[in-house]
């Protein structure tokens, strides 16, 4: 996993739990860099639910909510740092359509050694669009909250639905239908 997910998770838990939460989570993880990365690094993901793990425990909340939360803050960072990628689409169905074929590739271009998820998305006549996330990760709740982040981004009334197809979370589609 690419070091930006890492300060990105850090950035995110000192802008609403503090720095000393920052400081905490990583000494209760034990990680074996200590804390130390890069954005352009790559670690092992194990990492990521290492450190929300411990921000669970320490603030008793739900570690998927903590993730799809994390989502969601991701994606503020990519439409700040990348606002070309969302200016090409002009709503979120569109966007979210160009995710695997478009995105993937434009991020790759900056981070050549990126293991990313693969998404698909099937359109259907009632105007709803289905978005199938596999990833080995099982991070489906940080997709879920970047999901939800751009219907937000775009202004849209939306309703979200998850089906888990393997239940370890390496596979789930997301119904996405619009209000």
């Amino acid at each position: 996993m690419k070091g930006i997910v890492f300060t990105e998770l850090f950035d995110m838990v000192e802008t609403h739990f503090g720095l000393e939460m920052v400081q905490n989570i990583i000494d209760d993880a034990q990680l074996p860099n200590h804390g130390a990365y890069t954005k352009v690094g790559t670690y092992d993901h194990k990492e990521i639910y290492r450190l929300v793990g411990a921000l669970s425990q320490r603030t008793d909340t739900d570690a998927n909510a903590l993730i799809k939360a994390f989502g969601k803050h991701l994606l503020q960072t990519f439409v700040a740092s990348y606002p070309a990628l969302f200016e090409n689409s002009s709503d979120s169905f569109s966007f979210l359509s160009g995710v695997h074929d478009y995105i993937h590739v434009e991020v790759r271009k900056i981070y050549p050694d990126a293991d990313l998820p693969h998404f698909a998305t099937i359109d259907h006549p009632d105007g709803s669009m289905d978005m199938v996330y596999t990833s080995s990760k099982k991070m489906y709740a940080l997709a879920e909250g970047l999901i939800e982040a751009t219907m937000e981004h775009y202004n849209e009334a939306f309703r979200l639905d998850k089906e888990f197809i393997e239940e370890d979370g390496s596979k789930v589609r997301f119904t996405i239908s619009k209000k």
